[in-house]
């Protein structure tokens, strides 16, 4: 959530901001302008309670004065006056919520501000190649995409799946089932010690307030899978960031402890909508699928460098894998509604003969601090300032193991297993079909 206070100070800033996100110029401005005259309102509102209120607590000094002296009729004028004042306080406190309510979802709903450095463009196609990490190899003729090869294997069954819960499902069992295990228990291990981060198991239902302390809620309500839960509901994650970010929630971290950082595997939820019709083959886009998440929380200096550690923490993984990669620097456009600036790591999949995303890391500043309420002390100890949040895919599971699969194919249908994940499958090689 942005600061109406940057907002009133920077009006201008915010309009162009909106423009390069692809807001129309005149939508940009009446916004701005809206939410500009809301919190006006909402100050001469205040600014009108507390002189009421003033007025209040100098009439109640008022009326004892006018006991203590003998002039019963000014204190009864004193009294009726106050008995007035605190009818218009009542009614004047909620109004100032309604105000604060109003403000705070016309605020809720608008992106965060972009970088200066960030490409502006409209879409994926203006995304800017930072590095390429790799060789692509020449592609045989042979070679298939992975739910081809899965199949064949008897070890990726989206039939079954579909009769169990419906499309963009997956059942694996044997070889692949242990080797996406594998590549999840990998990468834990790489990043919590090598690369700093503590694991967490977090749960996998959360509160509304979590979905709207990462910017799910409300803009994103659609792509969500909800449950009762009491007189309420529960939201299932679409990612670990959610609830990795909202432990420092309504907290003052200590500036020592800075920076936090947190990994997790677990399964991710989402719905999603919007899709109809891409990917709607193997296991690019699933319903369900596992992740592995990289949370940073950092005090207001250091975001920027550690925007870089996590994206190289990323990279480690496919470097790991040996899997060619690149890395892009994602305009304006295409960037999500939480992030001040995204890196994506689009990793080589042979069978689509393409580059597909399989990390996505992003700096957010203080904008979801500010709706977690998350601050830190400062370094002198005297103040609080939000903290800032970064969040990173270290990475998709799924598609690490979609990777493997189109990478490591052998002519004969079978897999070679990446070194790096032998000793977490006991030594074996090969996937070969039985």
């Amino acid at each position: 959530m942005l600061d109406i206070k940057w907002i009133r100070d920077n009006p201008k800033a915010l309009v162009e901001a909106l423009v390069k996100r692809s807001w129309s110029a005149d939508e940009a401005r009446s916004t701005v302008d809206g939410l500009i005259a809301r919190d006006e309102a909402r100050r001469e509102h205040v600014t009108e309670l507390q002189t009421k209120q003033e007025r209040r607590n100098a009439a109640s000094k008022e009326i004892g004065n006018a006991m203590r002296s003998g002039d019963a009729a000014l204190a009864e004028k004193l009294k009726a006056e106050v008995g007035d004042i605190k009818i218009f306080i009542q009614n004047g406190e909620a109004r100032e919520r309604e105000l604060d309510k109003a403000l705070s979802d016309a605020l809720a709903v608008l992106p965060n501000v972009p970088l200066d450095d960030v490409p502006v463009g409209k879409d994926e196609h203006d995304n800017v190649v930072r590095h390429i990490v790799g060789k692509v190899p020449t592609r045989p003729n042979w070679v298939k995409e992975h739910f081809e090869i899965g199949e064949a294997l008897g070890m990726m069954d989206f039939e079954r799946a579909a009769k169990l819960s419906g499309s963009r499902f997956t059942v694996l069992r044997s070889g692949l089932a242990r080797m996406e295990r594998a590549i999840g228990q990998f990468m834990l291990d790489l990043h919590t010690t090598e690369h700093g981060y503590e694991e967490v198991i977090p749960p996998l239902m959360v509160r509304d307030e979590v979905l709207f302390g990462t910017n799910q809620l409300p803009k994103f309500e659609e792509d969500l899978f909800f449950t009762p839960h009491g007189e309420g509901r529960l939201g299932l994650i679409p990612t670990a960031e959610v609830p990795l970010t909202n432990l420092v929630r309504e907290e003052i971290s200590a500036h020592e402890k800075l920076p936090l950082r947190f990994t997790a595997l677990t399964p991710c939820f989402r719905s999603e909508a919007g899709s109809a019709g891409r990917d709607t083959r193997g296991m690019l886009r699933q319903h369900q699928f596992y992740k592995v998440e990289l949370v940073s929380i950092t005090d207001q200096e250091s975001s920027l460098a550690e925007h870089e550690r996590m994206t190289q923490c990323a990279e480690e993984v496919l470097k790991r894998l040996e899997l060619p990669f690149r890395t892009m620097v994602l305009c304006t456009g295409d960037m999500g509604f939480g992030a001040r600036k995204t890196y994506d790591i689009e990793v080589w999949l042979p069978g689509q003969n393409a580059y597909r995303e399989i990390s996505s890391c992003s700096v957010c500043g203080d904008f979801q601090a500010r709706r977690m309420d998350a601050r830190y002390k400062d370094k002198d100890g005297k103040g609080n300032r939000f903290v800032h949040t970064l969040n990173g895919s270290g990475t998709a599971v799924g598609r690490a193991l979609i990777a493997v699969i189109e990478n490591y194919q052998n002519e004969d249908g079978s897999v070679t297993i990446p070194e790096v994940l032998r000793p977490y499958m006991g030594g074996l090689e090969k996937i070969e079909s039985k």
